[in-house]
C-alpha cells in the first residue's frame, strides 16, 4: 500500500487528467483518516529530497518572475513551445477558451509590458538559427549578411552564432542575455549616432496573429519574392506594407508572437574601448560641438548627479573598430581588472544595498569612486565581447530609461534638471541615487512606437540596484519631470506610462498608424495584458444595465 509521500510524489509527475484526479481521490480520502500524519509525511517530501519532476510543456499553478522580481504574475497556463506548430495551437486554445496569450523571453524587462494572468509563453526552447530559404527571395537580395533566427534566442546566442560565421551584429545593448526579439520589440539600442536600435536590424518578421495565422511582414519593398512565398505556404499572408512593418518591429508583443526574424548583420570586426575621466562642464562643451559625437562610432557618458567637490563626474567611454590585433598583451585583453572581479563575488549587490542604505550621504562619494574604477585605457576584443558589460551586470539592479531628441540639444537641458531633481529628491527626502546616469546615443528609428522615432536620440539612463531605498519613487520624480523636454520613457524598463489625456499619442506622431495596424492583428484582443490596458490600446467595453 503506498504512503501518501509515494502518492505526492507521483502526483508531482502525473499528466494525465484521470489518473491525476483518482490519485488526488485516494490522497483526500487519507488526509480524512490521518490528519497530522498526512502533514508530517508533506513535511518529509519537502525538507527531503525533492523526486525528479518530468519537464512537461505546460505548467500551472507556477509563479513566474522577471529577472530583479519586481515583475510576479501567476498565469493559468506556462507554456514551453518547441517548435511553429506549437506556438499556433497555443494561440487557437488561447482564444477557444477567451484567453489571453503573451511571451516572454528572459525575464528582463523591468516593466508589465509580459504580464498575463491566462496563457504566458516561454520562449527559451526556440532557440535556434532557421536555415535562410532563399528560394523565396526576390532576385537581387544578397544574402551574404542574412540570418533567420526564432525568437527564444539569446542575443549571447546569436552573437557566438555569428562568430562562427565570421559575422556580427552591427550594434548591441550592453547585456546579451536577453532574447534577441524581445530586446528588439521595446526597441532596445546601443550607442552610436549612426546606429539604430536592435529593430533596425530587422528585414522580415515572420508572426502569429489572431487565430493562429501566420503573417510574414516587411517594408514595401520587401526581401521575399510574393509569387514565390504564395506558392509554398497558401495559407499564410505575405504583408509587404510599410505601415505594418513600422507597427509589428516595435510592438511590445501587442500585435501577436512573433516566431522567427530574419536580421541584417555584418562581417565580423574588432573594438578598441577607452574610459577617461572627465566633469560634466567639459562633456557638455564636447557634446555641444558635436564631434565627438561624428567622430566615434561609440559615445557614451556615465554622469554623477550630485556635485563631489563643486565638480559633476563623467566618465566618457568611446569605441572604435580597429584591425585584429597580432598579440594581446596587458590591459588590452580585458576591461579594469578590479571592476571585473567586483562583479563575480556572490552577493555583491546585498554589499551596495547596505551599504548605501546604511550610509546615504555617502552615496556621491562612491559614485565617484565607481567611476574611478571603471577607467581603462583600452580594451580590445571581438565587438561583442567590448559591447557586453561583462561581469558588472551581475549587480542586481533595475532602472528608467528616458529618449530626448538630439536637436537643439534638448537632452542636454534634460540632464541638467536632472541634477535638480537629484538635488531635490535629497534634500527633502535623503532619498539618493546608487548609481550614475548614462547617456547613449541612436540614430534615428522608422518604427511607430520606438524611442527614437522621428530623429536622432539621446537615451538617457537612470540604474538603481536592487533594494534602493525609495527607488522607484526616485524614478517616477524623475519621468514626471522629463515630458517637458520631450521625454518618451522606455517600453521595457520601469515607467508610468498612462493612456490618460492622450499622452502617449502626444509623444508619438504615428500613434494612430501603429493603433490600426494594432486592431488588424488583434481583432479578438488575443494579446490584450495589464500592458495594454494601462496604455490605453485595449478597448474595454463597458455596458450600463
Amino acid at each position: 500500500m503506498p504512503t501518501n509521500k509515494e502518492k505526492l510524489e507521483k502526483l508531482l509527475g502525473v499528466s494525465d487528467p484521470q489518473e491525476k484526479d483518482s490519485l488526488i481521490e485516494e490522497i483526500f480520502d487519507d488526509i480524512g483518516s490521518d490528519v497530522k500524519g498526512f502533514f508530517n509525511e508533506v513535511k518529509d517530501l519537502f525538507t527531503g529530497e525533492m523526486p525528479s519532476i518530468k519537464k512537461v510543456e505546460k505548467q500551472t499553478r507556477y509563479t513566474w518572475k522577471n529577472h530583479t522580481e519586481n515583475q510576479i504574475v501567476q498565469p493559468l497556463q506556462y507554456l514551453t513551445p518547441k517548435s511553429y506548430e506549437d506556438l499556433v495551437a497555443i494561440v487557437q486554445t488561447a482564444e477557444a477558451n477567451n484567453c489571453k496569450v503573451r511571451a516572454v523571453g528572459s525575464g528582463h524587462s523591468f516593466s508589465d509590458v509580459v504580464q498575463t494572468n491566462d496563457f504566458l509563453i516561454n520562449t527559451d526552447e526556440l532557440n535556434n538559427p532557421i536555415p535562410l530559404d532563399k528560394s523565396l527571395l526576390k532576385g537581387n537580395v544578397d544574402t551574404s549578411f542574412l540570418v533567420h533566427v526564432q525568437n527564444g534566442m539569446k542575443i549571447r546566442q546569436l552573437n557566438d552564432y555569428l562568430d562562427e560565421h565570421s559575422l556580427a551584429l552591427p550594434n548591441m545593448g550592453g547585456y546579451d542575455a536577453q532574447s534577441i526579439v524581445g530586446a528588439a520589440s521595446t526597441s532596445t539600442h546601443g550607442s552610436g549616432i549612426t546606429l539604430g536600435p536592435i529593430s533596425s536590424f530587422y528585414k522580415s518578421i515572420i508572426l502569429i496573429g489572431d487565430g493562429g495565422i501566420t503573417y510574414r511582414i516587411e517594408p514595401a519593398n520587401g526581401i521575399t519574392n510574393p509569387a514565390k512565398y504564395k506558392a509554398k505556404y497558401p495559407g499564410n499572408k505575405l504583408i509587404q506594407d510599410d505601415e505594418w512593418f513600422n507597427t509589428v518591429a516595435v510592438s511590445m508583443g501587442c500585435t501577436g508572437i512573433i516566431y522567427s526574424v530574419i536580421l541584417e548583420v555584418m562581417p565580423a570586426y574588432w573594438l578598441k574601448e577607452v574610459r577617461t575621466l572627465s566633469n560634466w562642464e567639459i562633456v557638455k562643451a564636447d557634446l555641444i560641438d558635436g564631434k565627438v559625437l561624428t567622430d566615434n562610432r561609440h559615445y557614451e557618458v556615465l554622469v554623477n548627479p550630485y556635485k563631489v567637490k563643486g565638480k559633476h563626474q563623467c566618465l566618457v567611454t568611446k569605441r572604435n573598430i580597429v584591425k585584429k590585433p597580432d598579440i594581446i598583451i596587458g590591459s588590452k585583453g580585458s576591461r579594469n581588472f578590479l571592476t571585473e572581479l567586483l562583479g563575480l563575488i556572490p552577493g555583491m549587490s546585498d554589499i551596495f544595498d547596505f551599504i548605501f542604505d546604511t550610509f546615504p550621504e555617502l552615496s556621491p562619494a562612491i559614485l565617484n569612486e565607481a567611476m574611478k574604477g571603471l577607467v581603462d585605457d583600452a580594451y580590445i576584443d571581438k565587438s561583442y565581447k567590448v559591447l557586453n558589460l561583462g561581469t558588472a551586470n551581475n549587480i542586481s539592479a533595475y532602472s528608467a530609461e528616458i529618449a530626448f531628441p538630439v536637436k537643439d540639444h534638448i537632452y542636454i537641458k534634460a540632464v541638467e534638471r536632472m541634477f535638480e531633481v537629484a538635488n531635490k529628491m535629497k534634500t527633502l527626502g535623503n532619498l539618493y541615487h546608487t548609481s550614475p546616469i548614462s547617456l547613449r546615443f541612436v540614430k534615428a528609428s522608422e518604427a511607430y512606437l520606438s524611442m527614437q522615432n522621428g530623429g536622432n536620440t539621446c537615451m538617457i539612463e537612470i540604474p538603481v540596484v536592487n533594494g534602493t531605498y525609495g527607488g522607484f519613487d526616485l524614478l517616477q520624480h524623475y519621468e514626471n519631470a522629463m515630458y517637458e523636454f520631450s521625454g518618451r520613457p522606455h517600453w521595457g524598463q520601469v515607467n508610468y506610462l498612462t493612456g490618460s489625456n492622450d499622452l502617449i499619442k502626444k509623444m508619438y506622431p504615428d500613434y494612430d498608424k501603429w493603433l490600426k495596424v494594432y486592431k488588424e492583428l488583434n481583432k479578438n484582443e488575443t494579446f490584450n495584458n495589464q500592458f495594454t490596458d494601462r496604455c490605453g490600446f485595449s478597448v474595454i467595453n463597458f455596458k450600463n444595465q
